[in-house]
């Protein structure tokens, strides 16, 4: 029987594939089927700042609504359980999730001051949880953010992160970065003990009938997973981070490539949405067979054997696939036009 072990962030995994971030994990009937389906770990949905900080908000507002009317009512605090979805009810709820199965659970934040970072970092780790996934992201919204600052920023962030918490920490990127690789480099000397590639962004779009904008949510496909493939088999064997690989991977070939690539783990969620969550016992199995078929007895095997690396062809990694590409498109054009 092929052995589907693996590590991440220094903790041992029966297989390779983990239940990514979504609102599907906050069901704990969904959390003890993924367990009996034979995911390796899940990733508990995300903590925002603007959850912070609407609850901060709303308790400003809820103490100081009478205090021009009833000087005495200032000191009458309201209870803060009432604001809803606070952030002290994702705690408890993160807790109760942690609990509720006995397979590697990541709690998931994404901030933007270093002091929600910080304080919600600490009160997750408190939860029982075996590591953090911070999510690290800049939207193009100011001009005069510099790469440099953003970076340099994100960078500090996680020092400070890993300066309060004992488990281990990963870092879930965009690929909007000025140089990808360099600023996983970065991460990996701060201490990361893991990078997840990519975050998956919702887009605007714009409704041309009603003149609105929209956000559309659109599930990821198979075709998506190329980016990340690309980074994973550069990434292999140049950082000391575990390489998790996510958006895109549907299947156990998804996986498997992944897995050819250098990736250490992957990452689901479109797939369980659309094809349940039994679908992750049929890709455990389906890559033991493969892994049987091709004489593979651990992941160790052929990790990494299509990576920069240890590739005898890197083509597929450089600048020269696309002039390939681009030279012969021509005669893939006919192709094309000669199957239709």
């Amino acid at each position: 029987m092929a052995d589907l072990r693996t590590h991440y962030m220094g903790i041992e995994l029966k297989s390779p594939v983990i239940a990514g971030a979504s609102n599907l994990v906050t069901d704990i009937h969904n959390l003890q089927k993924l367990e009996q389906a034979g995911v390796a770990a899940i990733v508990y949905k995300s903590l925002f700042e603007e959850q912070v900080q609407l609850e901060n908000l709303e308790l400003y507002e809820l103490k100081t609504e009478y205090e021009h009317r009833h000087a005495e009512q200032v000191t009458l605090f309201p209870n803060s359980q009432s604001v809803p979805e606070s952030p002290e009810d994702y705690l408890l709820h993160l807790k109760k999730a942690r609990e509720a199965v006995s397979v590697p659970f990541f709690a998931s934040l994404n901030a933007i001051t270093d002091e929600v970072w910080v304080e919600y970092a600490a009160k997750a780790a408190s939860t029982g949880v075996d590591g953090l996934e911070l999510n690290f992201y800049s939207l193009p919204d100011e001009s005069a953010n510099d790469r440099e600052t953003i970076e340099k920023k994100q960078v500090e962030t996680l020092r400070k992160v890993k300066e309060v918490v004992k488990i281990p920490v990963a870092v879930k990127l965009t690929p909007y970065y000025t140089n990808t690789l360099n600023f996983i480099t970065e991460l990996d000397r701060a201490g990361a003990d893991a990078v997840v590639v990519f975050n998956r962004l919702i887009q605007p779009d714009i409704d041309i009938y009603s003149e609105k904008h929209t956000m559309p949510y659109n599930l990821s496909s198979s075709e998506d997973n190329r980016l990340p493939l690309r980074f994973t088999g550069m990434l292999y064997g140049n950082v000391n981070s575990s390489v998790c690989t996510s958006t895109g991977v549907y299947s156990a070939n998804d996986v498997i490539k992944m897995i050819l690539a250098g990736a250490d783990t992957v990452q689901v969620v479109s797939t369980l949405y659309r094809n349940g969550v039994e679908v992750v016992k049929s890709m455990t199995e389906e890559i033991e067979k493969w892994m049987d078929s091709h004489g593979y007895k651990n992941l160790e095997s052929f990790r990494g054997k299509l990576s920069m690396k240890k590739s005898e062809n890197n083509l597929p990694y450089t600048r020269a696939q696309y002039i390939d590409f681009m030279m012969n498109s021509g005669d893939i054009m006919r192709k094309y036009r000669s199957l239709s």
